[in-house]
């Protein structure tokens, strides 16, 4: 292995680690610096690197894992009496938070619920029920992230070592071997 495919790969591994990292942080990229890293160095050894058909279910998963997220949040609340003014409030609420940053993140689905409720009709209680289910579904959501980054990763490295080790010898550096 030469020191520019060590580089990549090196890269490519800080790329998936920040991604393993960064879905346990609401509003960090997660899968998508996963998919980033294995792109990468698809992209830069194509015959050496990972199959066409694990690239796209790597893609895939991403697309799965972002949308994990978002139903998490919703299926959280309703799974806590939310109506469909609350799942509408966790919706606004989560788009509002991400301007404030981890905070906002975690309290604007709480906040955005809880307010829909109320301005619905509904109760203190039952509203304030709706707020902590979103918040559980987007703890849900950080940990199915964290489910798909880990397969990911891990897929990534099982093909690649799989096909460095059945892949054919290099016959020019065969032949050229000194007897």
């Amino acid at each position: 292995m030469s020191w520019e495919h060590l580089l990549i790969l090196c890269i490519a591994s800080l790329l998936m680690l920040t991604g393993i990292i960064g879905s346990l942080i609401p509003a960090l990229p997660s899968t998508p610096f996963v998919f980033i890293g294995a792109l990468g160095h698809w992209f830069f050894y194509q015959e050496q690197s990972i199959s066409l058909g694990v690239l796209v279910t790597l893609f895939i998963m991403m697309i799965l894992s972002l949308g994990l997220d978002f139903v998490a949040s919703v299926l959280g609340a309703r799974k806590l009496g939310a109506t469909w003014k609350g799942i509408l409030g966790v919706i606004v609420g989560g788009l509002v938070g991400l301007f404030f940053g981890l905070p906002g993140i975690i309290i604007g689905p709480f906040a955005g619920a809880m307010l829909f409720e109320l301005l619905g009709g509904t109760d203190l209680q039952t509203a304030s029920k709706a707020g902590f289910g979103a918040v559980i579904g987007l703890l849900a959501g950080a940990l199915g992230r964290f489910a798909f980054a880990i397969a990911m990763t891990g897929l990534f490295f099982i093909n690649l070592f799989y096909r460095r080790l059945t892949e054919p010898p290099d016959l020019e550096l065969v032949l050229n071997l000194p007897l």
